[in-house]
């Protein structure tokens, strides 16, 4: 961050930590199984050990927060479906109708929904939050998405959410028609990759509308030439719900939390994350890998291994939430399973 940014973030404390790491190696390996048989479940579980500090890892209280909001970049015609989508989505999350439901009731995850700017106006409900900062962005192909106050308004409100949450887990998800392009805007620029390898169909657009999207993104990256520090990107380039993500993903890793990251846009609200607050990265773990074209780019800048690939490509927070039981079983075979000693079993020749 340069010093002129005008936002103070929390220090992230590393997770390194080498007399640890050698504990848990030695405690994965005198499970009664042969070593790094349980492969990336092993690993994982000295992933939740290192950022919890301990030699028990456990999950307790997980949350979903789905950040909601509205893109203007939407009226250049860059999306599948229509803007009135996002606030139609917002209810059927609120009706508990929606992937996001499904899952999170399936695993017993805390869900709620945050009106970052969506640009609609909702009756209260036990699930919404509202710290709406505005209806929507503004079209970034002529200005940029948020002022600079807007944007540090949603990044301290992200904070501030998460702050008063219980638990030690964090599961964040989105909704807004548009958000592809604001996240493949951003990769391309913190990323410094040709927008074209960051852009993908979205809601599912053909290929000539694809083309078009990529063209109109093309032409917001050379309007915003000048925005090339990680604030000045996320202010020009992105949304209030990405903005709000970023916030909230920085404050977690700051409580030492677990991110358990979706796909596509959540992953570059942690790429912005990382850049502002440098160790947020260590305290995520990689749900899926998307569909999006833009997704495995990001998982290579972030060199990242995701834990399912099952080519989805909803958001919601959908795929983490497919992804949560693995932590789960990570937690549950490095804590309950017994060693050669408890066992009576002989390691050697194992």
């Amino acid at each position: 961050m340069s010093h002129s940014d005008p936002i103070t973030l929390p220090a992230i404390a590393p997770v390194a930590n080498p007399v640890l790491q050698q504990q848990l190696q030695h405690k994965t390996n005198s499970k009664t199984k042969p070593p790094g048989s349980l492969g990336l479940l092993e690993s994982l579980a000295i992933q939740l050990g290192l950022i919890q500090q301990t030699t028990s890892p456990a999950i307790i209280q997980p949350q979903v927060l789905v950040f909601a909001a509205d893109h203007g970049l939407t009226a250049e015609g860059i999306s599948a479906f229509p803007a009135k989508v996002t606030p139609q989505m917002v209810h059927n999350f609120l009706q508990g109708g929606a992937a996001i439901n499904v899952f999170a009731r399936q695993h017993q995850l805390t869900l709620q929904v945050v009106d970052a700017g969506v640009n609609a106006d909702f009756a209260p409900h036990p699930q919404l939050i509202d710290r709406k900062i505005s209806k929507g962005t503004q079209n970034s192909r002529h200005q940029p998405a948020m002022t600079m106050a807007e944007c540090c308004k949603a990044l301290h409100t992200g904070m501030a959410l998460v702050s008063e949450l219980p638990g030690n887990l964090l599961l964040v998800g989105e909704m807004g028609i548009g958000n592809t392009s604001a996240a493949s805007l951003l990769l391309a620029r913190l990323g410094n990759l040709p927008v074209a390898d960051c852009t993908g169909r979205g809601t599912g657009l053909d290929d000539q509308g694809l083309s078009h999207k990529t063209r109109v993104l093309q032409a917001v990256l050379e309007h915003h030439s000048d925005a090339n520090t990680p604030l000045q990107a996320l202010a020009a380039l992105g949304g209030l719900e990405i903005a709000m993500m970023t916030g909230a993903l920085i404050q977690a890793a700051s409580e030492r939390r677990i991110l358990l990251m979706d796909g596509f846009i959540a992953g570059v609200a942690l790429l912005v994350a990382e850049q502002l607050a440098p160790g947020t990265r260590d305290y995520a773990v990689f749900g899926h890998g998307s569909a999006e074209p833009g997704h495995r780019q990001l998982l290579r800048l972030l060199e990242a291994e995701p834990l399912l690939q099952l080519n989805m490509r909803l958001g919601e927070g959908s795929g983490a939430a497919l992804a949560y039981p693995l932590l789960q079983s990570a937690c549950a075979y490095f804590n309950d399973m017994a060693s050669f000693d408890d066992a009576g079993v002989s390691g050697a020749g194992v």
